[in-house]
C-alpha cells in the first residue's frame, strides 16, 4: 500500500520548497527517501514514501519540514526537524487580534523588534527559532522550549511590556535549569 500525505503552503514559497535547480527537493527526497511533487499553482504539496523506505514516520518528518517551509523559514532551519526532539508549532494571529491587517502588523512588529532585536533576543533566551510569516508566528525547537517559547509570543500579543517578557523568560530558564540538577548561578566565593 502506498503512503503519501498532503499539505498546501503559500504560493510565494513554492520556489523555496523546490530551491534552485530543484536542489532543495532533491535534497529532502534523497535524505528521507520520499517523493515530493508540488502543484505550482494551488501550492499543494504530495509526500509519498518509496517503497524502498522501511520507516513510514519520516512521511510525517517530510510534512513538518514542508511546513516549516511555508511558514518562512529556511530549508536549512527547516531541516532541524529531522533532529526527533525538536517540533514545529504555529501560532496564528487571528486568534490574539483579529482579522485587522493594521493590529496583526502591529503585533508581528512587536515579535520582531526594532532591526529583528525581539525575535532575536527571543531566539535566544528559548533555544527555538522563530518565523513571522503572513498572518502566523512559526516556532522550532525542542519540545519543552516551544511551550516556553509560545508563551513568551502570547504576552507579546497580549500587550505585555518586552521586559517583562524576557524577565519572564530568564525565571524560566533558571527554573529549568534547577531542575536539571545544572549550575545556574556563580558560587559565592569565600573571602580570604
Amino acid at each position: 500500500m502506498e503512503q503519501k500525505t498532503f499539505i498546501r503552503i503559500p504560493g510565494d514559497r513554492i520556489g523555496v520548497l523546490i530551491g534552485n535547480n530543484g536542489k532543495t527537493r532533491r535534497q529532502i527526497e534523497s535524505t528521507f527517501g520520499v517523493k515530493i511533487t508540488v502543484e505550482s499553482d494551488s501550492g499543494g504539496v504530495e509526500i509519498k514514501v518509496n517503497q524502498d523506505q522501511p520507516d513510514v514516520s519520516v512521511m510525517f518528518t517530510v510534512k513538518n519540514i514542508v511546513k516549516a517551509i511555508g511558514r518562512g523559514f529556511s530549508p536549512k532551519k527547516a531541516l532541524m526537524l529531522q533532529d526527533e526532539d525538536n517540533d514545529i508549532m504555529v501560532i496564528d494571529l487571528e486568534e490574539y487580534v483579529g482579522t485587522s491587517k493594521n493590529a496583526q502588523k502591529r503585533v508581528r512588529g512587536r515579535i520582531i523588534g526594532k532591526e529583528g532585536k525581539s525575535r532575536e533576543i527571543l531566539e535566544e533566551l528559548t533555544e527555538c527559532q522563530v518565523s513571522v510569516y503572513g498572518g502566523t508566528v512559526a516556532l522550532i525547537g525542542p519540545y519543552e522550549m516551544l511551550q516556553v517559547a509560545k508563551e513568551a509570543v502570547e504576552m507579546l500579543l497580549n500587550g505585555s511590556f518586552h521586559k517583562t517578557v524576557w524577565n519572564h523568560l530568564y525565571a524560566s530558564r533558571r527554573k529549568m535549569r534547577k531542575e536539571k540538577g545544572e549550575l545556574w548561578y556563580e558560587p559565592v566565593r569565600r573571602r580570604e
